[in-house]
């Protein structure tokens, strides 16, 4: 048996994580509850993703758990009132994708507002130039309101205003460090945009923050953007509203129940679809694996996490 510290791997292990802490731990991938039970006292640190987190059951069967470090910014699947009572260490990778999810929420308006997968249909259609172009949408000028606004909804006001745009959040807290507008009411600001941005965190505090009322506020030329989480939007609201043109259009890297989402979204030529892929560069995926590693290393050397959520 090895004298190293047993980890509890929930998610697979990207290459450049299991390559570092193979030589540090012993390695044990979830598989199953059942299987969980004969090595359950022996678990002293977790390796998770912010989709999968530490359920309830896992938590209770590892009486000896010390750290969990996220290979992501999510903490909403896991339970951090019950992580801080137990005195268990939670980091994430925050700050190491905040660029690229950024980056993503400006890729999914511009695609949405400038009709790019419409007009690459157009293209390879052949309709060109037998029929009219479809028009898209300037964006010098537009208003952006961003819902949540830590590092990722600050970064996406950075881009945005480079377009000439105008931005206010929403937040749970203003910032009076910000020049960006606070308002403090979601609807108020959904009725001021011209694209409503999501950069709001999990959990059930925003599950289904973004709902018909919301939409309603947003109109008939609005777009909705989210880079979020899937809980944050009522998705039969929302397929409605884009089904009847009640809002202009969608984008979307997440949804809920991923990666079974809701089929309908695949008729619907007002939403451009994305597979929770906003982190997903080589650079970041890297670097967010590395950091996890570096979480968990730093904690069984020096008792604490490089970038702790509690």
């Amino acid at each position: 048996m090895s004298s190293y510290p047993d980890i509890l791997a929930i998610d697979p292990m990207p290459d450049v994580m299991r390559e570092r802490l193979e030589k540090i731990f012993t390695i044990h991938p979830f598989t199953s509850l059942e299987n969980l039970k004969a090595i359950s006292t022996r678990i002293r640190g977790v390796t998770t993703g912010g989709g999968s987190g530490v359920s309830t059951e896992i938590m209770d069967m590892l009486p000896n758990l010390e750290v969990i470090s996220v290979n992501g910014v999510g903490t909403d699947r896991i339970d951090l009132n019950e992580a801080s009572r137990r005195n268990i260490r939670v980091a994430t990778t925050q700050n190491t994708l905040t660029d690229d999810v950024a980056d993503m929420a400006i890729v999914l308006m511009m695609t949405v507002m400038r009709g790019i997968i419409t007009n690459d249909q157009f293209v390879r259609a052949g309709k060109w130039p037998s029929a009219p172009l479809p028009m898209g949408h300037s964006l010098t000028g537009k208003r952006v309101g961003i819902a949540g606004f830590g590092h990722i909804g600050q970064a996406i006001a950075k881009r945005v205003s480079a377009f000439n745009m105008e931005v206010a959040y929403f937040n749970s807290r203003a910032r009076p460090e910000s020049r960006y507008r606070y308002e403090p009411d979601l609807k108020a600001l959904a009725g001021w945009c011209d694209v409503l941005i999501l950069a709001v965190s999990g959990g059930p505090r925003s599950t289904n923050m973004v709902n018909a009322e919301i939409l309603d506020a947003l109109g008939k030329n609005g777009v909705l953007v989210n880079i979020a989480r899937g809980t944050v939007v009522d998705e039969t609201a929302l397929i409605k509203y884009l089904r009847q043109n009640e809002i202009a259009g969608a984008g979307l890297d997440v949804f809920q129940n991923e990666p079974q989402i809701n089929h309908d979204f695949f008729s619907l030529s007002n939403v451009v679809l994305q597979a929770h892929q906003a982190s997903a560069t080589i650079e970041t995926r890297a670097a967010m694996a590395n950091l996890v590693a570096d979480n968990i290393i730093t904690y069984f050397n020096e008792g604490k996490v490089l970038t702790p959520v509690n």
